[in-house]
Order: C-alpha cells, then sequence, then structure tokens
C-alpha cells in the first residue's frame, strides 16, 4: 500500500478520507527468479545469443516457397486475426476502466403538460399547466484509496496479456506451417525411396522369371519376387494421403479452403535441409523473447493490481453530485436566474457491514495473484525444459542421421551386389529379399530421421521464442 493506510474499518475512516491519493493495496514487483546460466544440452558453439538468426528463423532453410507460406500465414491466418480482435477487446475494457476517472455527465430536456385538481383546499389546484425543461445530471467520483486506479493498472497489464497471446499464436503458427511443410516434402521423399524400390524389386522380379525360364530358377523365387514387389506397392497410397493432409493442413494455416494448394503443393521439391549451425539464446534472453512466459508475468501484474482493487472496498466512495436544470413555463425565461433549480454537494458512501463479503474477495484476490506467480514460474521451468529437450533430441538425432545415412548407403551396396550373384547363379534369391528388405527399410528409415532432424529444429527456434520479432501488428486500432 503506497500511502500506508492501514484502517480497516469504520473507526478509522474519518482520519483515512483526509488522506489524498493513496493506493491501497500491493505494489506489483516482478518476480526474481534464479536462472541457470547456460544450457546443459548445448554445445560450445551453440552457446551465444542470437536475436537476428530468430527473427526470421524459417529463412535459414532457403526454401523460398517455405518463406512465401510463412508470409501469408502472418498475413492471413484466421487464429491471428482472432488475437486480434481479443486484443482490441482488451483495449476497450482498459478505456471502461479509466473512465471512472472522469465526470459521469447526462443531459436531459423536454416539454410535459399536466392538469391538477382545482377543489384541493392545500395545496391550492392550478388546473392545467405546461413545463419547458432541459438541464443535466453530473457525478464524479474522488478516486481517494485508488481502487480506479488498481483496476486501471489490471486492465493495462491484461492488455499487455492479450499482446503477448497473440506473439506466441504467430510462434505456434510459424513452428507449424514449417513442420507440416516439412512433413510434406519429407513424404514426397519416402514417395519417390519406396517408387525407387519398386523399380528395383520389379528389376528382381524380372530377373528371377529369367531364371525360371532358362531352367535355374523355380516358381517359388518368382512368387517370392512378386510378393516382394505387391508389399512395396502397398506403400505409396498412404504416403500419397499424408502428402494431401499436409496441404490441406498448410492451407487452412494461411487462411485458405482446404483443397486450395494441393495442385502446387503436390509438385515434388527437395526435402529443405538441416542449416549448419543453430544459435542458442542465453536463459535470460528466452524469458525475454517466449510470449508464453511474458504472458504470465502480465497475468501476475494483473492479478497483484486486483487486491488493491479489493482492498479499497473496505473504504467509503466520495462522490461529486452536481445538478443544474432550469425549468419554466414558457421558453423565453427558462435561462432566467429565477427559472434555475441546481444542487451541489459532496457524498459518502461505505459498507458498513456485509457478512465478510469484501475481505472474502480480498483473500480470493491474494490467492489468485500468489497461483499468477506460482504459474509463471511453472512457464519458466517449463519454456527451459522445452529448449533443453529440443537441444538434446537435434544432437541425438543428428547422430543417428548419420548412422542411418551410412545404413542406407551400404544396404544399397548388398542388394546391388547380392542382385548380380543370383543372375550369376552364384546364391540363392533369399539373399536377394533380405537386401532388398534391408535397403529400403534403412532409406525410408534415414528420410524420416531427416524430418525428426528438420522437426528438432524447428522446435528449438520455438522453444527459444522465435519469429514474433518479424512482424508488427500490436498496435491494433481502438474501436
Amino acid at each position: 500500500m503506497r500511502c500506508g493506510v492501514s484502517v480497516r474499518r469504520l473507526g478509522g475512516l474519518l482520519l483515512a478520507g483526509l488522506v489524498a491519493a493513496c493506493t491501497v493495496g500491493p505494489d506489483y514487483r516482478p518476480d526474481d527468479m534464479a536462472l541457470p546460466d547456460t544450457w546443459t544440452e548445448a554445445q560450445p558453439e551453440q552457446r551465444k545469443a542470437a536475436a537476428e538468426r530468430l527473427r526470421a528463423w524459417w529463412a535459414s532453410f532457403q526454401d523460398p516457397l517455405l518463406d512465401r507460406l510463412i508470409a501469408q500465414a502472418i498475413a492471413d491466418n484466421d487464429d491471428i486475426k482472432i488475437a486480434r480482435q481479443r486484443l482490441i477487446q482488451a483495449r476497450a475494457e482498459r478505456a471502461i476502466a479509466g473512465s471512472v476517472d472522469y465526470p459521469q455527465i447526462k443531459g436531459n430536456a423536454g416539454r410535459s403538460n399536466a392538469n391538477s385538481s382545482t377543489t384541493v383546499t392545500y395545496p391550492p389546484g392550478i388546473g392545467q399547466y405546461h413545463t419547458w425543461e432541459m438541464g443535466f445530471d453530473a457525478s464524479w467520483e474522488l478516486d481517494i484509496f485508488g481502487g480506479t486506479r488498481r483496476a486501471e493498472e489490471a486492465a493495462d497489464a491484461e492488455i499487455g496479456a492479450s499482446v503477448q497471446d497473440r506473439r506466441g499464436i504467430l510462434v505456434s503458427l510459424l513452428a507449424e506451417v514449417a513442420s507440416d511443410y516439412a512433413g510434406l516434402r519429407a513424404s514426397q521423399l519416402r514417395l519417390a525411396i519406396a517408387d525407387h524400390n519398386i523399380a528395383a524389386a520389379q528389376q528382381a522380379l524380372d530377373l528371377t522369371e529369367l531364371q525360371l525360364q532358362r531352367g535355374l530358377g523355380t516358381e517359388l523365387e518368382v512368387a517370392q519376387a512378386k510378393a516382394q514387389r505387391e508389399t512395396l506397392e502397398a506403400g505409396p497410397p498412404s504416403l500419397r494421403a499424408a502428402v494431401a493432409r499436409a496441404s490441406h493442413a498448410i492451407a487452412l494455416l494461411v487462411g485458405q479452403f482446404p483443397g486450395d494448394l494441393e495442385a502446387e503443393l503436390s509438385k515434388p521439391v527437395p526435402l529443405m535441409a538441416v542449416p549448419m549451425d543453430l544459435p542458442v539464446s542465453l536463459p535470460s534472453e528466452v524469458v525475454a523473447n517466449r510470449p508464453d512466459i511474458q504472458r504470465a508475468e502480465r497475468r501476475y501484474a494483473a492479478a497483484t493490481a486486483r487486491i488493491g482493487a479489493a482492498t479499497a472496498e473496505l473504504f467509503p466512495h466520495f462522490s461529486i453530485p452536481l445538478t443544474f436544470e432550469p425549468t419554466s413555463s414558457a421558453v423565453h425565461t427558462l435561462f432566467l436566474a429565477k427559472s434555475i433549480n441546481w444542487s451541489i454537494g459532496v457524498a459518502l458512501s461505505g459498507t458498513v457491514y456485509d457478512g465478510g463479503r469484501t475481505d472474502a474477495r480480498i483473500v480470493s484476490a491474494r490467492a489468485a495473484a500468489e497461483t499468477a506467480r506460482l504459474t509463471y514460474e511453472q512457464t519458466v521451468r517449463g519454456a527451459f525444459r522445452d529448449v533443453e529437450d529440443a537441444l538434446i533430441n537435434y544432437r541425438t538425432e543428428t547422430e543417428r542421421q548419420v548412422k542411418l545415412q551410412a545404413a542406407a548407403a551400404d544396404s544399397d551396396i548388398a542388394r546391388q551386389r547380392a542382385t548380380k550373384l543370383f543372375g550369376a547363379g552364384l546364391t540363392d534369391f533369399l539373399k536377394v529379399l533380405d537386401t532388398e528388405r534391408s535397403a529400403f527399410a534403412a532409406e525410408d528409415l534415414a528420410a524420416q530421421s531427416r524430418l525428426a532432424q528438420l522437426q528438432d529444429v524447428i522446435a528449438l527456434f520455438k522453444a527459444l521464442g522465435g519469429g514474433w520479432q518479424s512482424a508488427t501488428f500490436d498496435d491494433a486500432p481502438m474501436p
């Protein structure tokens, strides 16, 4: 409480009323958490500030179509538009809270005809008469104990939370567009791998049929080769469906109908490359960048201000009512001094007894503020976990990628050699089948690992709170 007022009930109301411009309740102070100096899972070359790299992190993938989709999502995404309206609403609520600082004035004007009885003796009747009247009523409530100011502080903090809400939606949107796009291109890559392996399986089938014609093969080997090809042919339909679903998802994210981008995105292009280096922000920078952390901090500030708004209800309300109302039976005498009715005064009102309702509201407000503080700390720790998880996932997937690429290359060599040996009659067809299955599995796993690696990179950029800095749309106009 800024003014040091500790009076709670009627015994001290007179003394409290003499204290002007007080603001009861606790002043907000940001929570002072002890943050780690660096990341446990970060490599030495990653431990550096990365503000500029995070602004438009998707450019690191060097894919012009992805850049265009990101720009379209920022401009046309429905969730972003909805969040903008929520921000406008929050600013309007702030204007409502602030309007109490000013006098409330209501005007009136009118003409009336009336008749009073002339048969009474007191007060004497006057028969028919008419009146003209106009004027205004005004009332100004003095914010002696700062209840209105605390409400304004809470409204300002809620505006900040709405701004962070929209930034948070944008961060998630950018990551989702990039992730869906990477998934689409990875499905196309896996589809190409499947087609390549189907062609290889067809060559093996042709070879077994040729061997059978020469009397060197068997019907069993032909049937096995045909079954292998048919098994591989069962894979592409689900991959093509995955491509279509990803294009539908991307279309919705950029504000279009599901099928609008299917023709354009169905044209295969290479899967994006993983950036050569991944800058990682310092923990303190993540706190400043992450919209969810900043939103939780603003909600904590709003909850703290509401303690003061609730506490102010313990004290009386002071207001200055004013009435100015000329009244006359003739228009030309309406504004004469003798036709004017007016009044002015000072009014005081307060609760004498409410069954503990006000005290309970204060307790509730304090509990809400403590909840908001704990939520803020929980959000910070959760954000740090997101970063650490993304770092370890990326590092381990990179190691896995190296092994899978080597396995794919070796499996392809083994398949080629087994096929040559079978053609020369130096091995049975089972070796060919085994090497074909191994080669396809290794290539497909390597493609899935590339996708996982890209998604780990995207998750890292999201965890660091990157992307919203590139959009300047927080100054939504008042309605």
